[in-house]
């Protein structure tokens, strides 16, 4: 069994560097075989899929907090809102977030 390390060098010296199959197996000291059949598997694909999507907690109020944000920017900048009065804000209508 192959160790994630030596997959990951077998495929950068192929692809990145352009060694042969036989060159990185002398240098590796794997069988050409075993280069053969990493690189030509997906076995270190960087591919991820969840189960269950998440949703985000701030979903819901994105439409109230873009229509706060273009309010406060069209105030002088010393009567804007903080984020922390903004936080407040929707905090009082209903938000449960932190």
């Amino acid at each position: 069994m192959l160790i994630v390390e030596t997959i990951g060098r077998i495929r950068r010296e192929s692809l990145v560097k352009g060694k042969g199959i036989r060159e990185i197996a002398r240098d590796l000291g794997v069988s050409r075989n075993t280069v053969r059949k990493v690189l030509r598997s997906g076995a270190t694909a960087f591919d991820y899929e969840r189960t269950v999507l998440r949703r985000p907690q701030l979903g819901q109020w994105v439409g109230e907090l873009d229509r706060m944000l273009l309010a406060n920017e069209a105030k002088a900048a010393r009567e804007r809102l903080t984020l922390i009065r903004i936080h407040e804000a929707l905090r009082a209508l209903g938000y449960a977030g932190s």
